[in-house]
């Protein structure tokens, strides 16, 4: 198993010493030869910023893919939803379980302790995003 995940892109933009690069990521049923006609199949634009000191060697329009180590998707994985899931259930067990609060009041405060987590990490973003770096190569 590779030790990187990588998408090719095109640079779109530079800011500094960041380079904004557009993937275009497409569903799992891109090759489905129903597709056309099945109406699930997505493409989606995304834009990824990469830190680099080599900004500079990238201009808009270049081709090049962009790569995270394993382990730091698995993270991003983990932060993202297994931690939203677990506070949601931890805040419905408390609720409804020791406080007997009604089922809509223990779903209406699991909600909310869902979006306090999101907020809290919005506020841990700098911190987290040390921990998540991309890397940048020309094609």
């Amino acid at each position: 198993m590779p030790s990187q995940i990588e998408h090719s892109g095109v640079v779109s933009r530079i800011v500094g010493d960041t380079v904004h690069v557009t993937i275009t990521s497409h569903s799992a049923c891109g090759s489905c030869k129903a597709r056309q006609a099945c109406g699930l199949a997505e493409t989606q634009e995304k834009v990824v910023e990469v830190r680099t000191p080599a900004a500079a060697q990238y201009a808009p329009g270049d081709a090049v893919v962009v790569g995270v180590r394993r382990r730091a998707g698995g993270i991003a994985v983990l932060l993202a939803y297994v931690g939203a899931l677990v506070v949601l259930l931890a805040v419905l067990a408390v609720a409804a379980g020791p406080l007997h609060w009604s089922e809509g009041h223990a779903a209406l405060a699991a909600l909310a302790g869902v979006a306090l987590y999101y907020v809290v990490l919005w506020l841990f973003r700098k911190r987290i995003e040390h921990t998540i770096q991309f890397t940048i190569t020309k094609i």
